[in-house]
């Protein structure tokens, strides 16, 4: 079988003063992204050559399709395909999701609280089979606050444009539009009139974020923040009190934040802190205060405290230690965890608040690890999270 060659197309290219001659240039197509929308679209000659390329891997590989199987069962074998999650509670609700060893789609589950009734409120194979699409992405699950509706996003033709999508969870009817081109994040307001969500822009980056009411054209969509930098990205969710929602704006070492009430009816984004170039920080809110985990002044991080985002009062709560990077934080109702990394080990530390001694300290050793992974938490004395003991 004769190996493949793609015809060469000799263009000289200049860049930087400096010229050169290159036979293949005439392959990149200025509609590329179109491309990823409908793979027709690929420049035909382009498209031979890689059925031809295929075809000859094929051809030479053909003798070790029982190994690639075998290879294949093997690692397989591995990963435990009848799984389950535990169950997350919400407010009437247990969620969890599982996979089967028939399935290649995960299933979620729901029961209402007090009963033992388990309702299948999502499964990815059924859903693949009745599209009838030979690629299937799922970008986002998630479920309404009021436990009525169910929002996903679909990738059905492996582009990394995802449509939204939000059904009754009951009749399993679609309650509003589909809305295309997003980057699959699936964010519903409190009162579960309305999502939020992030629009691809022409270069496939989201730099738009909108708030859709659902029952509405996606036409009427209202434009909530505009990323002016064509550097930065935008994403959008919803802070760990249910109080504020956050827009993140950001590059590779740069970030900024914005944030508004969750009950404003006409949302007007309020910035934290102006970008800096390589200041990366990220806010979060929990109990009448505000976190900040950032590496301004503190290059492996550290997080700040505030009282207040109107007129901020940032406070050292975990501060830079040589060597360890300090990690974000979770926030359960008695607990804040967060964790470091430091000689190569990730450690999990925890505080928690009471009138004196407000936490309780335990390391455990991981049996199954070939070195033994150290797990430690934060002593928080009076309330003071400086005065800790590890």
């Amino acid at each position: 079988m004769k190996i493949p060659h793609l015809k060469k197309k000799s263009e000289i290219k200049t860049c930087h003063n400096i010229s050169w001659e290159d036979d293949y240039s005439w392959i990149h197509q200025d509609d590329i992204l179109e491309v990823l929308k409908d793979s027709k679209k690929l420049n035909p000659e382009v498209r031979k050559y890689l059925e031809e390329e295929n075809s000859y891997t094929d051809f030479h590989l053909s003798d070790t399709k029982t190994i690639q199987k075998k290879l294949f069962d093997e690692i397989k074998g591995r990963i435990k395909l009848d799984d389950e999650s535990l169950p997350f509670k919400d407010f009437d609700y247990e969620y969890w999701s599982k996979t089967t060893t028939k399935g290649n789609y995960s299933i979620k589950l729901r029961k209402k609280i007090g009963t033992n009734n388990i309702e299948e409120i999502w499964n990815g194979d059924e859903e693949k089979e009745k599209l009838k699409v030979e690629y299937f992405g799922v970008g986002d699950l998630e479920v309404s606050f009021n436990d009525k509706y169910l929002g996903y996003s679909l990738d059905t033709k492996g582009s990394e444009y995802y449509t939204i999508y939000i059904r009754d969870i009951n009749t399993k009817k679609l309650v509003t539009d589909k809305i295309e081109e997003t980057s699959g994040g699936i964010t519903f307001s409190l009162d579960d009139q309305y999502i939020f969500y992030s629009k691809l822009d022409e270069n496939h980056r989201p730099r738009k974020i909108y708030r859709h009411k659902l029952g509405t054209k996606v036409s009427e969509d209202q434009l909530i923040f505009e990323e002016k930098s064509e550097a930065f990205t935008v994403g959008i969710g919803l802070s760990s009190d249910d109080k504020y929602f956050f827009i993140s704006s950001s590059d590779h070492n740069t970030s900024e934040q914005y944030y508004f009430d969750v009950n404003e009816k006409d949302p007007k984004p309020k910035l934290i802190k102006k970008r800096q170039r390589g200041i990366l920080y990220s806010v979060n809110s929990w109990d009448g205060k505000f976190y900040n985990h950032t590496n301004e002044n503190a290059e492996d991080f550290k997080v700040d405290i505030s009282n207040s985002l109107e007129k901020p009062d940032w406070k050292t709560f975990i501060a830079a230690k040589e060597e360890v990077l300090i990690g974000g934080l979770t926030f359960l109702n008695d607990w804040i965890i967060r964790s470091e990394t430091s000689n190569a080990l990730d450690k999990s530390k925890g505080s928690r608040s009471c009138k004196s001694i407000s936490e309780i300290s335990w390391s455990a050793m991981c049996s199954k690890a070939p070195s033994s992974s150290h797990v430690s938490v934060m002593v928080v004395l009076d309330g003071n999270p400086s005065r800790t003991c590890v």
